[in-house]
């Protein structure tokens, strides 16, 4: 895995000696994934709480859901949604936190109440959430998708290359963040698995994440519980772990740096043991399986 440094905030994330993992939660009452199931701040404080214990580098917090049946969330409710969410996970868990969030004035918030990073899923069509980034020094993660916001498109005969199309936007979206004073130190990029593409058009994208390496910076991978996954295995979002772990196995492989999962317990173990059997990972000559866990109870 190449190594990058993200600058992100006034620290410095070291990556590429592993995967880091990215836990979701939501602060938003519609999420496809988990429709509600932490509903207020202190079920969702406690839900990051349980991420870290479970392994998780950084929380990605996320006030509108990414459902394009229902309408965009006004910035000042979103921030109503995030911003204590935030704080709280900040303060009382110290942990990194990123903000799932395409609006500037939602991002400048949440960045206040510490979050280090901004996860752009709009591909930064408002370049002054770059402006955001370049004044707080928060990092910026760039993300492929040619739909606005709320919007689904789902063309197969869109792209006469996605993977071109992918490299080309990006590339073209770096120049944009930099023109506004991002470092290139600031930038993680994402190739947008379901976003604007059909599955096989993912799919075609995922097959050569490796390419994504000529842009010089660090990957996101977002593969969790996806569409794509769930046309390929013909299950619903929460029966998406086996094929969302064969993604991941694949985009480490393939070099990705950060991993945004659902299960961040499930893939903590999958990676465990993927990097044990690789040599990546020391195993003592006398490790054991503990009594208490030899037979299920």
């Amino acid at each position: 895995m190449r190594r990058h440094d993200l600058s992100a905030a006034g620290r410095t994330l070291a990556l590429g000696d592993r995967p880091w993992l990215m836990g979701i939660v939501n602060a938003s009452p519609d999420s496809f994934s988990d429709a509600g199931a932490y509903p207020d701040l202190g079920a969702r404080v406690r839900r990051a709480g349980e991420l870290i214990d479970q392994g998780a580098d950084i929380i990605d917090v996320g006030g509108e859901s990414g459902i394009t049946l229902h309408p965009a969330v006004e910035a000042a409710e979103e921030i109503e949604r995030v911003v204590p969410l935030v704080s709280q996970i900040v303060q009382q868990l110290g942990a990194t936190v990123s903000v799932d969030t395409y609006k500037p004035a939602v991002a400048a918030a949440a960045i206040a109440a510490g979050a280090a990073i901004v996860n752009d899923v709009s591909g930064l069509r408002d370049p002054e959430l770059a402006d955001v980034c370049a004044s707080t020094g928060a990092a910026l993660v760039l993300m492929h998708t040619r739909a606005a916001p709320k919007q689904r498109l789902q063309d197969s005969s869109r792209y006469e290359d996605v993977v071109a199309d992918v490299l080309g936007f990006l590339e073209e979206r770096m120049e944009v963040a930099r023109g506004r004073g991002v470092r290139d130190e600031q930038i993680v990029l994402d190739p947008g698995p379901d976003f604007a593409k059909t599955p096989a058009q993912t799919i075609a994208v995922l097959r050569r994440l490796e390419d994504l390496h000529a842009l010089g910076r660090p990957l996101l991978l977002a593969v969790s519980r996806k569409d794509f996954v769930g046309a390929l295995t013909v299950r619903p979002p929460r029966e998406r772990l086996a094929g969302t772990l064969a993604a991941i196995g694949f985009g480490v492989d393939a070099g990705a740096h950060i991993l945004r999962v659902h299960d961040i317990g499930e893939t903590a173990d999958f990676l465990r043991v993927a990097a044990a059997l690789r040599g990546d990972l020391d195993v003592e000559p006398g490790l054991a399986l503990g009594e208490t866990l030899r037979h299920a109870r």
